[in-house]
């Protein structure tokens, strides 16, 4: 089939090269010059595991390619999905629909024949009805349908999520829309990937339920993680003990210093809001909410503490500064509250994070880099681990201690064991655990 991917973003991109890898024909459609001269070069804008070669590979085959003229590329297309951002608004939290809404004007402008336009990027209930608003006042002739898709891919597994997919769900008003998106998930059909066919209100509400229900995860076992401090409990065997029960799941439940990322905090948030307007409040929801802002802001306070009650001109290593390891995303990262926090506390800052440095440098000030986790420890007063990259997890702990002025760890990811930090006479404080 004929896809017309519009936006060239993480989510974009990863759907774009997937549908292609699936075999079939598709054009990545973007505004911004640079970006659609560094695709066609084999530059990939986004740091995704196994991306760069697969967006290779089938830009060799033939049967993917990148543009700047949605009107050359929209046409013959058989489904042209929206894949922009719909980032928070400033003030309000509402999600920001206006990219959204242009790109919905553009393609009823270009369309011609049967078309079935999909709304790809995440946006509240309501919104599929609105681009058919926009489409049919644009083009009163125009046969189409809109169909809603939201993706569920986990930034470093994208691909995976992508091609291995729990579920895959679409909102479609008619059988027509139905058997075009039938068509494009065939392969994922022939493998019996269960396939959700609803309408395009539910289909939009599943993407911000799913993610405030794995918010909601997230912070429940931050706070077990707080009671466990207090009454001498292993936070970690709590989730074990509670998520071998197969009604609870033992994913998302690993305490930490609260979640970021492209998605939950804009989508609670969103969600949220949306609840509000329809008179429908969701209480547990504001609570996450509310609970996991206050909690990435005082992090730094466990440093504080663990620094014998002040930072005065100590020098504090950081390791990991992305919101998860395998991307390079700062987007709502804990980070970008803790190191501000430490910086206000009379801390200087040393940083290293894998992918993230070049984004870091845009959003948080004062912070000297440099290339690799020994070299960010040297000299240092502490070490913070904020996001749990592979290679963090092995550190040399006799170099360590070599290298920091006291042998000061704040492990706020749990990564090492409490027991053999103390046999490596490490002063350690990690999240939960005795």
């Amino acid at each position: 089939m004929r896809v017309t991917m519009i936006g060239t973003g993480y989510v974009g991109l990863v759907s774009g090269a997937c549908f292609a890898d699936f075999g079939h024909d598709v054009v990545c459609v973007d505004k911004d010059e640079a970006k659609i001269d560094k695709l066609e070069r084999g530059e990939i804008p986004i740091y995704e595991p196994g991306l760069e070669a697969l967006v290779a590979e089938n830009v060799k085959a033939g049967r993917l390619s990148f543009s700047l003229d949605l009107a050359a590329s929209t046409p013959n297309a058989d489904a042209v999905f929206i894949a922009v951002g719909t980032p928070s608004r400033r003030g309000d939290g509402f999600a920001d629909l206006s990219y959204v809404y242009k790109a919905a004007e553009e393609i009823a402008q270009v369309m011609d024949g049967y078309t079935v336009v999909v709304t790809k990027s995440t946006v509240p209930v309501g919104t599929g009805t609105e681009v058919e608003e926009i489409i049919r006042k644009t083009r009163p002739d125009a046969a189409f349908s809109v169909v809603s898709n939201p993706e569920f891919l986990r930034e470093g597994a994208a691909i995976e999520d992508f091609k291995r997919p729990d579920r895959v769900v679409v909102g479609a008003e008619d059988e027509r829309a139905q058997k075009v998106m039938r068509e494009l998930y065939r392969p994922l059909y022939l493998n019996e990937t269960p396939i959700v066919f609803t309408n395009r209100a539910t289909s939009e509400l599943i993407k911000y339920a799913a993610n405030a229900f794995l918010a909601t995860k997230i912070t429940f076992i931050n706070e077990m993680a707080d009671l466990c401090e207090k009454v001498g409990a292993n936070v970690q065997e709590v989730a074990r003990g509670i998520g071998l029960d197969g009604r609870i799941g033992g994913k998302f439940l690993h305490a930490g210093p609260g979640y970021g990322g492209s998605c939950f905090p804009k989508d609670t948030l969103a969600l949220v809001r949306t609840a509000q307007v329809n008179e429908a409040p969701t209480k547990i929801v504001e609570a996450v909410v509310d609970i996991n802002d206050a909690r990435k802001k005082k992090m730094a306070d466990r440093v504080i503490a663990a620094c014998g009650g002040s930072l005065k001109d100590k020098t504090i290593a950081v390791l990991g500064l992305t919101f998860k390891p395998n991307t390079d995303d700062m987007r709502d990262a804990p980070s970008l509250d803790i190191v501000p926090a430490l910086q206000k506390a009379g801390a200087k800052v040393r940083a290293f994070d894998p992918a993230g440095m070049n984004e870091a440098k845009e959003l948080l000030g004062s912070v000297e880099y440099v290339e690799g986790p020994y070299q960010t420890l040297d000299g240092a007063d502490a070490v913070v681990i904020i996001t749990e990259w592979d290679e963090f997890r092995a550190l040399d702990m006799d170099r360590v201690k070599s290298l920091l002025k006291a042998p000061i760890m704040i492990d706020l990811r749990n990564i090492y064991r409490p027991s053999e930090m103390a046999e490596a006479g490490i002063d350690y404080h990690s999240i939960g655990r005795p």
